[in-house]
């Protein structure tokens, strides 16, 4: 048995979806993880982590739209205000979807479905450095 973390830093460039699953299957095969449980976790309040269809970018633009209607920006729907338009509905966001995932790993392989890809939900508009924690507990 053994445990291994690494940190994932991403640079985000504004609201949308990043992908981070090839980074994560590098990390696993550069390790030579075997079977166990990969815990995902964001170090944010303002952006979130997901599973979702990597194979129509439509997808991202629909679930993007989705999140704003439902969480808008306009200052006067809230009383945190003071770190702009984006970060009351970003935190809202954020409550709504994951700031951790664990994902199986066997024989060597990340088990996501064909379709399936782990990204970054920033929620923010504005440039972020984002961190994720990679936690590997297995053989």
């Amino acid at each position: 048995m053994k445990q291994e973390f690494y940190n994932l830093q991403i640079n985000t460039s504004g609201q949308k979806l990043y992908e981070f699953t090839n980074d994560t299957i590098q990390w696993i095969s550069q390790n030579n993880f075997k079977n166990g449980i990969l815990n995902l976790s964001i170090q944010h309040t303002s952006a979130s982590l997901i599973v979702q269809e990597n194979a129509d970018p439509d997808v991202q633009t629909d679930l993007i739209n989705y999140f704003d209607k439902l969480a808008p920006m306009d200052n006067k729907l809230y009383v945190h205000t003071t770190e702009g338009k984006d970060d009351m509905p970003a935190h809202i966001k954020s409550a709504l979807t994951n700031n951790q995932i664990s994902l199986s790993v066997k024989d060597s392989e990340l088990m996501l479905g064909t379709w399936q890809g782990i990204y970054l939900f920033e929620h923010r508009l504005e440039v972020q450095k984002r961190s994720i924690i990679h936690h590997f507990v297995g053989e």
